[in-house]
């Protein structure tokens, strides 16, 4: 293989990119025919990689630094993951995006998402890493922005916290870079000691606020309202999961190689289990179906984190399993929200009902992924949960415990969201609501097949896509491929789903509506305070970050104006009032002169001596 090849994938996206701009607006399909075309065309770059392995170096931006790239199987999977993504979903934006402000803008940004991704995928140098990985933040800020009237707001919120972050995996890389002498991924091999595991943590927050995890989460259900809807699944849903968690692995398993007895362990188990609750129990109040998609996106990258940072193979395999899952069934429902969008004209959920005969076959589609991302089984996010639940429960009860009850809520929310658009009563205002056109339907049931087909045949994307990622390693993980290792887990796992279910009908006949079956929970004693502080966006590190930052800039113009007050009126008047005492002084008598004159020699001989 000639090692420049390398370049292709990064290369297609971007010229068809600047193609785009060189388009005159009045050619309107021109624009869609060179993204569908370069989609394509990448898809089978990637396809025609994978499985391969090459290298390509060269020398970059002076001082040593060198242009590395690498493919092997985990790269090359990623890459391929990614035009499948990225295919799917301009397919669909095709026909989502004809008529709207913009469009062309937003295929200029889809496209090179495309190519940074790919760059950063194959990346074999921090630096050259970071180079495309910060390529990524412009192009998110861009893809927000052009959403409605009020994204710009959005955007410039999501560009401060992911640039903050990327700013600490800045630091990351040149404190890796530094201990390892090398800046090249490969090769470096890191103890977790007091250095060490201060570069681990800057690299670990880069790549879990990539996923979309907590802390670094509040800018996602914001630009689930305010972006195209396209944006939320290719980007937040597909690519920046899979770019997120693909650097995690790396970190974990090449960079820093954790083991069960490490701090670093229970440190991202932490952080994967507080992201499962916390923002699953948010998605359970939210009243729009964008916004409650948005949630769940955080919720399930808890469940990669969790599952890596068991440091057991079986976890680790869960993790990544459930990455391409996840990237699977949330595309899915975040394409069958635009397409509610699109013909019922809003995604509030409490003026959509029914929609289930209007729209049978986005329905479908909504409930084999809903299936999916619950756990339901034979469907594919059961069996990924299920290999995280076995590494969870083998390091701690309490780890179980809050990705099992990740589980019910999760149940609990899709149950909420499926009863509230999709069943009941047909609401008058949508009787002319019709199913969405072919172009849209087409990338939904395939990725809906694609999640039936890796549950169904689960040991197909286990031994050929996830297994090899941690060679050796995985012989010690699952003992048969696809098949849960604890049955008794499932067990407990059927008996969450159905108390989920029955929770759903009991709060349905209660409140007598699907779309406040669950209000018991959120008006529950302790629960409705907290609920009532993170409506406020009490919780959110933006909006607290945003108020220090206000108070110290009151804090700094108070100080201002003192030190204006101080110099403007104070000094001056402490000098006219010295000028004053001493014309006192000159009252003509020249014997006082004198003596003024000679105690001024005297200080200045005893100074000189001195």
């Amino acid at each position: 293989m000639q090692m420049p090849v390398l370049w292709v994938p990064i290369a297609i996206p971007l010229l068809a990119a600047a193609a785009l701009l060189s388009v005159p607006r009045r050619f309107l399909f021109a624009k869609e025919a060179v993204s569908l075309f370069a989609a394509a065309l990448n898809l089978v770059a990637a396809w025609t990689l994978f499985g391969k392995e090459a290298v390509y170096a060269a020398p970059w931006a002076g001082l040593g630094a060198e242009f590395s790239l690498r493919l092997y199987h985990f790269s090359g999977f990623i890459m391929l993951a990614a035009a499948c993504f990225g295919f799917f979903v301009l397919v669909y934006s095709v026909v989502f995006m004809r008529g709207k402000d913009h469009a062309r803008s937003f295929f200029v940004f889809f496209l090179v998402s495309l190519s940074l991704t790919n760059g950063a995928v194959l990346a074999d140098n921090l630096i050259v890493l970071l180079f495309f990985w910060e390529g990524l933040l412009l192009t998110l800020f861009g893809m927000i922005a052009i959403g409605r009237p009020q994204a710009f707001r959005t955007a410039t919120k999501a560009f401060i916290i992911v640039g903050i972050c990327d700013l600490c995996m800045m630091l990351g890389i040149g404190l890796a870079g530094h201990l390892a002498g090398t800046l090249a991924i490969s090769a470096i091999r890191l103890p977790l000691d007091a250095l060490g595991g201060l570069a681990f943590v800057l690299l670990v927050i880069g790549a879990i606020s990539k996923a979309g995890s907590m802390p670094f989460h509040s800018w996602i259900p914001d630009a689930a309202e305010d972006a195209p809807l396209p944006f939320m699944a290719i980007l937040p849903a597909s690519l920046e999961k899979l770019l997120g968690i693909y650097f995690l692995a790396r970190i974990s398993l090449d960079m820093f190689r954790l083991t069960p007895a490490s701090w670093a362990s229970p440190f991202l188990m932490v952080i994967g289990c507080i992201t499962i609750v916390a923002a699953v129990m948010m998605a359970l109040i939210q009243k729009d179906y964008k916004r409650l998609l948005s949630y769940h996106a955080i919720s399930q990258a808890g469940y990669m984190i969790l599952g890596i940072g068991t440091c057991l193979p079986v976890g680790i395999i869960g993790g990544l399993f459930h990455m391409i899952n996840h990237a699977l069934y949330k595309t899915c429902l975040f394409l069958t929200g635009g397409s509610v969008e699109r013909q019922a004209g809003t995604t509030n959920l409490e003026g959509l009902g029914g929609l289930a005969r209007k729209m049978p076959a986005t329905f479908a589609c909504f409930l084999v992924a809903a299936a999916s991302i619950s756990g339901v089984p034979p469907f594919n996010g059961f069996f990924s949960k299920e290999m995280v639940y076995e590494a969870a429960l083998e390091r701690n009860f309490l780890f179980y415990l809050a990705a099992a009850a990740g589980s019910f809520f999760t149940a609990a929310s899709f149950l909420k969201l499926g009863h509230a658009a999709f069943l009941g009563p047909l609401r008058q205002e949508l009787k002319s609501v019709r199913e969405t056109a072919w172009p849209m339907l087409l990338p939904m049931l395939t990725i809906a097949g694609i999640c039936v087909f890796f549950g169904v045949n689960n040991s197909w994307p286990l031994e050929h896509l996830i297994r090899p990622v941690l060679g050796p390693l995985s012989a010690a993980g699952h003992g048969s491929p696809g098949v849960p290792g604890e049955h008794m887990l499932v067990i407990v796992t059927a008996v969450i789903l159905l108390g989920a279910f029955l929770n759903h009908v009991a709060g349905a006949a209660m409140a007598g509506s699907g779309l406040k079956a669950i209000d018991h929970i959120y008006r529950a004693p302790v629960l409705s305070g907290i609920y009532e502080k993170a409506q406020r966006k009490v919780f959110d590190p933006y909006v607290a970050g945003m108020k220090i930052a206000e108070n110290f800039a009151k804090f700094s113009a108070a100080v201002d104006r003192k030190m204006d007050v101080f110099y403007d009126k104070g000094i001056v008047a402490a000098i006219t009032a010295a000028g004053h005492r001493l014309g006192r002084l000159h009252t003509g008598n020249y014997s006082t002169y004198i003596i003024w004159a000679v105690a001024g020699m005297l200080l200045a001989l005893v100074f000189v001596a001195g």
